[in-house]
């Protein structure tokens, strides 16, 4: 390859010509009409072009035409007739037999005029084609985790919802009422974990819609709890807040426990019509997960009502979520909110 340096009009003289000739960074000093001046040594190198006449040679021109791109022409015109300056405008450069290169431009007008009265512009040209490759591997490397974590969802929730049909089927073959209550809860809980994954799976920046969450939420639990959806309802009324998934799995693991809490005990018996209404609003940093019931409220020993494994449960979530259950007598009924503080 012969000599990368380019002759100009005239040898150059100042400091400023030699520093761009000998420049280890890829630059071109370019004149009112885009005329190469002077460029350093590894823009020549770098982009395999071969020493030229010595009389100007227009940019454009350069190599087999591959910076003439019309984009970049009439940018380097305005900057050249003192309009903004290029800054950060990416390219392809396109060359016959050779990889495309992802390039970086920036280039100002000097606030001095050459001896000639002319001004000048001096382009410099960043090679970002290793650093825009490892951009595309990273973003297939997690598109492709990401798939593969939804798979992952999918499967769980299959197993979770294969895990509580067992225990279903189990808790209609035992005798013993309190195992069969055991079992229910088991199923009951197993099916809220499964209806969490499934949500999980299906969102795309690792947050969940809770109105749509615990909306399904309640329909699950409803259809696998409440026999007869005509004398007793469980709705959800959910403002559009959004967490994330982690919150999410906490707050849907309350809702569970306190629904079971409020089918056991509010409304013990099968037949007794009434709602249970669950309920969240978030403001700022300031949210309440809540869960009304009209049944039959408090106990009138509350001594005798010890708490059970659904209380601890909720306090030990709410304590995860740095949050504390009130639990308030809303004649008729029972209020449970969570919330933080």
């Amino acid at each position: 390859m012969d000599s990368v340096i380019l002759d100009a009009v005239a040898p150059p003289s100042s400091l400023a010509m030699a520093l761009i000739i000998s420049s280890q960074a890829p630059i071109v000093l370019l004149d009112d009409g885009l005329n190469v001046v002077a460029a350093s040594i590894s823009f020549y190198r770098d982009f395999n072009l071969f020493k030229s006449a010595s009389v100007r040679v227009r940019f454009a021109d350069l190599g087999a035409g591959e910076w003439n791109v019309p984009q970049l022409m009439v940018l380097l015109r305005a900057t050249a007739a003192g309009r903004p300056e290029i800054d950060a405008y990416e390219m392809d450069l396109v060359r016959p037999d050779q990889p495309i290169r992802n390039l970086v431009l920036n280039a100002h007008k000097l606030d001095y005029e050459s001896d000639d009265g002319e001004s000048r512009l001096v382009l410099a040209v960043t090679d970002v084609t290793a650093i825009r490759l490892a951009e595309k591997e990273k973003d297939a490397l997690l598109h492709e985790k990401h798939v593969l974590m939804q798979e992952l969802q999918h499967r769980v929730a299959n197993s979770l919802q294969i895990i509580a049909s067992v225990l279903l089927q189990s808790a209609r073959k035992v005798n013993s009422a309190e195992t069969r209550s055991h079992l229910h809860d088991a199923h009951h809980r197993v099916m809220s974990i499964a209806t969490m994954q499934k949500q999980l799976a299906t969102t795309q920046e690792g947050e969940v819609s809770l109105r749509a969450y615990f909306t399904e939420l309640c329909e699950s639990i409803s259809a696998s709890m409440i026999a007869s959806a005509s004398n007793l309802t469980l709705s959800a009324d959910v403002d559009d807040s959004v967490v994330d998934a982690t919150v999410s799995v906490s707050l849907g693991l309350i809702v569970t426990e306190l629904v079971i809490n409020s089918l056991k005990h509010a409304f013990p018996s099968s037949t007794r019509s009434g709602r249970i209404v669950v309920s969240y609003r978030s403001s700022g940093s300031g949210w309440a997960l809540r869960v009304d019931d009209d049944g039959i409220g408090f106990p009138a020993d509350p001594s005798a009502s010890k708490p059970g494994l659904g209380t601890g449960i909720v306090e030990a979530l709410a304590g995860q979520l740095d949050a504390s259950v009130t639990i308030t007598d809303a004649h008729p009924g029972t209020r449970v909110t969570v919330s933080p503080g």
